[in-house]
């Protein structure tokens, strides 16, 4: 079972059967502050939707190619932080993530971005990290830089948002930049 202690507020923990209705009940209660970013809301509508994600994501852990973390802030759950799509071979990953609607705006998710990035480098021997936003995402785009993450580039129309193409920024942070950038 995976948990990090990302500082005496936030924790990290492994997305279990047990925490679906503290899950379902954040996603609900920010489901239009998280719809206008985030594809997957609206195909989860029910706490069974909720319930079969979190199976999904415990069975890519098992395989080793993701590990979707319930975010903790002062003992709330507050979002979600994952590493998705995770290739050993190239010794890489994507980083993913996002804050109910009251949790903006405290650095929590500098914060819990900055201990992932961490373990990633240190723990698993990754050597690269790659981090997608929607260009307009501001938030989120300022996660990603505020962490020294680069953009490398932009793809048009790269997502599907209900009804109309976003462009995406996609950026990027290798082990060495990360290393440098702690010293």
């Amino acid at each position: 079972m995976f948990f990090l202690q990302v500082d005496e507020e936030i924790s990290l923990k492994l997305l279990e059967k047990r925490d679906a209705q503290l899950l379902f009940q954040l996603t609900e209660h920010s489901r239009d502050h998280l719809r206008n970013w985030l594809g997957w809301v609206d195909y989860s509508r029910t706490l069974k939707d909720t319930k079969t994600f979190i199976k999904l994501a415990n069975q890519k852990y098992a395989d080793s190619t993701d590990l979707v973390t319930m975010i903790w802030y002062r003992g709330i759950p507050a979002g979600s932080l994952a590493l998705y799509d995770i290739k050993w071979n190239n010794y890489s990953a994507n980083i993913g993530y996002w804050l109910g609607k009251d949790f903006e705006g405290k650095g929590i998710m500098v914060r819990s971005c900055g201990a992932m990035v961490d373990y990633s480098f240190g723990t698993l021997s990754l050597n690269r990290l790659e981090l997608k936003a929607a260009l307009a995402n501001k938030r989120s785009r300022s996660v990603a830089e505020r962490l020294g993450f680069k953009q490398e580039g932009e793809l048009r129309q790269a997502e599907w948002l209900y009804d109309h193409f976003v462009d995406v920024a996609v950026y990027g942070m290798l082990a060495e930049d990360w290393a440098f950038s702690k010293t």
